[in-house]
């Protein structure tokens, strides 16, 4: 009787393994490193070096018009906060806005066309100069885990910044005579600088790398192109002019985040 029921008790063990081995198993939810979540709020610092372009024309509305390029370059700095969200091991989801103070700036001197009237000669300068104070940027981000320390990403979004200009033409006239003979010496007419400043709205956009060597601090390259378009400047006046411009930015910056903590991705 005893070895009946031993056998039994033996055989009902094998059928609930059975039974047990043939359930679905339900696979555990993988949690991001707590040492390397990325999801939280962030603050930081950058500086780098900007290459912007300035295009005009200067004197549109007489046939002394001439169309000018500025490099206008320079050193920028600034500070930047955002918030990222982890949603899995590998993406992130995030958006940033900075604001930098520039020392952008360029200007030339272009000779204007020659003007040829009966017995007068016109023809003269146009100093100009195009500066870049300021621009601020507000922007999402979507980023590619390369490793949990190592972000690749994307970015883009507004752009907003200042753009100066100013220019001051001089003319030069010299007469002639019927025989096309010139009479006396050239006559020099120095004109006002006209100057204006405008704040001007565009787009942005670039990508970046991004790593943290401590949960909570990390370190960034970053691209950015920015182009604000066209605008007119000094209006309804005979120096009405449209200024083009667009940037070019390479930057470096450090991150300190406030609220890292862990993160579960959900299969």
């Amino acid at each position: 009787m005893k070895r009946i029921l031993g056998i039994a008790a033996f055989a009902s063990v094998l059928a609930s393994s059975a039974f047990a081995a043939d359930m679905p198993v339900k696979a555990m939810p993988r949690m991001v490193d707590p040492d390397w979540s990325w999801t939280g709020f962030y603050v930081g610092v950058n500086g780098g070096y900007s290459w912007g372009r300035s295009e005009a024309t200067v004197d549109p509305t007489t046939p002394l018009a001439t169309n000018i390029r500025h490099n206008v370059d320079g050193w920028l700095g600034g500070v930047q906060a955002g918030y990222n969200w982890q949603v899995n091991p590998k993406f992130l989801w995030g958006v940033e806005a900075d604001i930098q103070a520039t020392g952008e700036r360029g200007g030339s001197t272009d000779v204007l066309p020659v003007l040829r009237v009966p017995l007068l000669g016109i023809t003269g300068t146009a100093t100009s100069n195009t500066s870049f104070p300021w621009f601020a940027t507000f922007r999402g981000r979507a980023g590619w885990l390369a490793d949990p320390s190592l972000l690749l990403y994307a970015t883009g979004g507004l752009a907003v910044g200042e753009v100066k200009f100013n220019t001051q033409t001089t003319l030069i006239l010299q007469r002639f005579d019927g025989a096309n003979a010139a009479i006396g010496g050239p006559i020099p007419f120095v004109g006002a600088t006209v100057f204006d400043r405008q704040t001007r709205v565009g787009w942005t956009a670039g990508a970046g790398v991004e790593k943290k060597f401590d949960p909570r601090w990390s370190v960034k390259l970053e691209y950015l192109y920015i182009d604000l378009g066209s605008a007119t400047y000094f209006g309804g006046t005979a120096d009405q002019t449209s200024v083009k411009f667009h940037d070019h930015v390479f930057r470096a910056g450090v991150n300190y985040e406030f609220t890292a903590g862990l993160v579960v991705a959900k299969y």
